[in-house]
């Protein structure tokens, strides 16, 4: 197994273990000693692969508050959440010893990431891993919306039998409107186009239209062609209330309207007011402005009792498979920081892969350090007394992160260096080779 790190401030090297390996004697920091939190249900197949590396792993199925964050932060080196768990900027701040965040989802929002960043920890997703099974649940939800199967179903359950074929509809030959056409727009593109359904998209980032679906040049062109409107955007300042009132006049009489992104996307007291009005033939909702943080009875939207309405409690990425993919894919990213320090697919900091293997008598030290003028030649100076075996730097977010390799003897000297210069953020002795 690869070597965990030593998280700062510095442990005595009395403290290291001896390791062998194929090729030398490492020492590291025990990584019993390795305290990772996972919160809200991660799967268990992420938990059961930081536990593999010997980890301290420790689960609570449900998310935590903040002030219940503040309280057992300071003692965690890696933490592991979901969509309801908020990392504040305040929480960072009190996580001394924290080395990375593993959101075990698509998003990252929950998270102060520029707080992260200013403190040198990377958060890791998996940006991909709930595509299909969003897709297919949107993809579900056209069908049951242009037959009225969720009115019907409720109907039955009263004991009320109505049968009727009024405002009930084939998809063959209808138009998706794809607002956002990165992987789980463009998964729906083709499930649609295999039902039938011509596809027309938007995205802010010219995409390559995938099948016969079709560009449009805004969001009010496409609002104005589709008859099913599916909202497929990320969170941030442009897209919120991006459907409100005024956008949904523009959809023509009779369409549907479905959001499986964000809740703050579309203004749910407008599209209530058109579903009421029967301006809007239906409609798919299942995120919402404002979620509980667990399990209620008590929840309330202006969606509820809407007719031809399907409600659904952020279940969108929510399948077995999903979780399962979410989990392997974030717990090999955590375990691979913290074991060996490449930081791929972080959201906030550099990327950097490291693929040596640590060979006898050489030591791995990270660094991150604000990219500011004259960083690179303090770098420089103090690594010119060392002999280098391996020397990675990128830079981007406002930082750069440094991993070098240099003979064992140099290590103490590069790292005491490392951490005095002015610029510095953190540096870790991550793997220590037997001089």
């Amino acid at each position: 197994m690869s070597e965990a790190p030593l998280s700062p401030p510095a442990v005595p090297t009395e403290q290291l273990l001896e390791t062998e390996t194929e090729t030398s004697k490492l020492y590291r920091f025990p990584p019993s000693k390795i305290n990772v939190l996972l919160l809200e249900k991660c799967h268990a197949k992420g938990a059961r692969i930081l536990r593999e590396q010997g980890f301290n792993v420790t689960e609570v199925p449900r998310a935590y508050s903040e002030e219940e964050l503040l309280e057992i932060i300071p003692t965690v080196h890696a933490i592991g959440i979901r969509s309801k768990t908020q990392l504040s900027a305040r929480v960072i701040a009190a996580a001394r010893r924290l080395l990375c965040v593993g959101c075990f989802c698509i998003g990252t929002d929950q998270v102060a990431l520029s707080a992260a960043t200013e403190c040198g920890v990377p958060v890791f997703n998996s940006p991909y891993g709930n595509t299909r099974s969003v897709s297919e649940l949107v993809m579900a939800e056209i069908i049951m919306l242009a037959r009225q199967a969720g009115d019907r179903s409720m109907e039955l359950h009263r004991g009320e039998w109505k049968k009727t074929s009024d405002g009930c509809f084939e998809v063959r030959g209808k138009t998706l409107g794809l607002v956002g056409y990165g992987h789980v727009g463009s998964q729906l593109s083709i499930l649609a186009e295999a039902l039938g359904m011509q596809v027309v998209f938007y995205d802010v980032i010219p995409k390559l239209a995938l099948g016969t679906a079709k560009s449009q040049p805004s969001l009010q062109a496409l609002l104005g062609k589709a008859d099913f409107v599916s909202l497929h955007v990320p969170a941030d300042p442009s897209t919120q209330g991006m459907i409100g009132a005024a956008e949904i006049a523009l959809m023509h009489k009779g369409s549907y309207l479905i959001n499986a992104s964000r809740g703050k996307v579309v203004d749910v007291e407008a599209a209530a007011s058109a579903l009421k009005s029967g301006h809007l033939a239906g409609g798919a909702f299942d995120v919402f402005p404002e979620e509980p943080a667990g399990s209620t009875k008590d929840f309330r939207t202006p969606l509820q009792g809407c007719p031809n309405t399907i409600l659904t409690p952020h279940v969108g990425g929510s399948t077995e498979e999903a979780q399962e993919a979410i989990g392997e894919e974030v717990a090999f990213k955590m375990a691979e920081f913290i074991n060996r320090g490449p930081t791929m697919g972080a959201v906030n900091v550099p990327n950097v892969a490291v693929r040596r293997q640590l060979e006898h008598g050489h030591t791995r030290v990270l660094n991150i350090h604000k990219n500011q003028p004259g960083v690179l030649r303090d770098i420089n100076r103090i690594l010119s007394g060392a002999n280098i075996v391996s020397q990675s730097l990128e830079t981007g977010f406002g930082i750069g992160y440094l991993v070098v390799e240099v003979e064992s003897e140099m290590t103490d000297d590069v790292n005491i260096a490392l951490k005095k210069m002015d610029n510095s953020v953190r540096t870790r002795v991550l793997l220590r080779g037997a001089p």
